[in-house]
């Protein structure tokens, strides 16, 4: 398999989470790449986003289907942050050792690497059962891929997600649990010259309330809440009779969600005759470094050290399909994918010499694990 030609068709095949037939020409590619490894390839139907492949790859020695092996989990997601055309703005290239272009990192090279280990370990001994999950929606939420995921991962002896990994090539074996709140704050209408006295300000309630918001930030325990988004009134001649804030939350520990979510909701209105409502939910839940994941790390590392690669443990803010996993206790390894930096920016690149890098440790935990 030629990793570099591959990257390229992928890139350049782009695939925003919105639509729904781009995605589904990045998926085709997939499909038909793993069939020529010899997987057996389902494609999941979806009604509004694009389809998830499910593809089943039989190790040498057992066979496709032997009741009870467990096998080996790749998590990897076909959607992009970038809107269509953006490969013109920042078309597909190489330079200096590294290699550009919109998803590029984020997560095409992971598609990649997982394919070519694959095809790596089947030639040279592989022990386990391989499934490979390319989903959709990963950048959206995972809301279509989420049961999926969790029903093929309690399958599984090990999962490995195929997200970038940190730029000094660290696995993420921590990330925050990502969440979110909306909040509305209602008022009354009223013209802001002849009857200023008779409207009850909505922006005004909603300026109390995010200072009361941004304070359950607890560093200390990791917890951050980010007021990122605000919109209210109409013109500014007349009392805005309504507001909104979208939330984002990052938690770690156990039970940080619940206390947040109790917080908020005994939020108060500070005006009289003014009100609020308040909806969230936790997307993705912590992916904790808990004794599973260090044991599972331990274990990668010792493989790792085997072919003279020296593997190191980092952790993460942001959240991937991989917080869905731990919960379950099933070992879990993030940041897989290819090393580089500027994921979801103009700046996203690999650096080359990963590609054959990842390819060569996956193998080796595929066929030693």
């Amino acid at each position: 398999m030629n990793l570099k030609h591959l990257l390229k068709l992928l890139v350049e095949t782009e695939s925003p989470s919105h639509d729904k037939d781009s995605v589904n020409r990045v998926a085709s590619i997939v499909m038909e790449e793993a069939r020529k490894l010899g997987a057996h390839v389902e494609a999941i139907e979806n009604a509004e986003t694009g389809n998830h492949v499910i593809a089943r790859f039989s190790s040498p020695d057992s066979g496709r289907g032997v009741r009870g092996e467990r096998n080996i989990l790749f998590l990897c997601h076909l959607d992009t942050v970038f809107p269509l055309d953006t490969i013109h703005k920042m078309p597909y290239h190489e330079a200096d050792g590294k290699i550009f272009g919109p998803g590029t990192l984020d997560m095409k090279a992971g598609i990649v690497i997982a394919l070519g280990a694959i095809e790596d370990a089947i030639k040279n001994g592989m022990k386990r059962p391989v499934t490979l999950l390319c989903t959709s929606d990963e950048e959206i939420g995972s809301e279509t891929s989420r049961e999926l995921i969790e029903t093929l991962a309690k399958e599984s002896e090990l999962v490995l997600v195929m997200e970038s990994a940190l730029v000094d090539g660290s696995l993420k074996t921590w990330r925050k649990g990502v969440g979110e709140f909306w909040v509305k704050t209602k008022g009354i209408a009223s013209h802001a010259g002849g009857d200023h006295e008779k409207g009850r300000n909505a922006i005004e309630e909603m300026a109390h309330q995010i200072l009361k918001i941004q304070k359950l930030t607890d560093y200390s325990k990791q917890t951050t809440l980010n007021v990122g988004v605000i919109n209210g009134g109409t013109v500014s001649n007349v009392v805005p009779e309504e507001c909104t804030v979208q939330v984002d939350v990052r938690v770690m520990q156990p039970g940080e969600w619940e206390r947040l979510e109790s917080e908020m909701n005994n939020l108060k209105p500070v005006l009289d005759g003014t009100s609020l409502h308040i909806t969230g939910g936790l997307n993705r839940p912590p992916m904790p470094f808990d004794s599973t994941m260090e044991k599972t790390f331990a274990k990668a590392k010792a493989i790792a050290k085997e072919i003279g690669i020296d593997l190191k443990a980092g952790g993460s803010g942001g959240g991937s399909d991989g917080n869905f996993v731990a919960p379950l206790g099933i070992p879990v390894l993030d940041g897989m994918g290819a090393v580089g930096e500027g994921y979801h920016s103009e700046r996203e690149f690999i650096f080359e010499n990963s590609l054959e890098e990842r390819v060569k440790l996956i193998s080796e935990l595929l066929r030693k694990w």
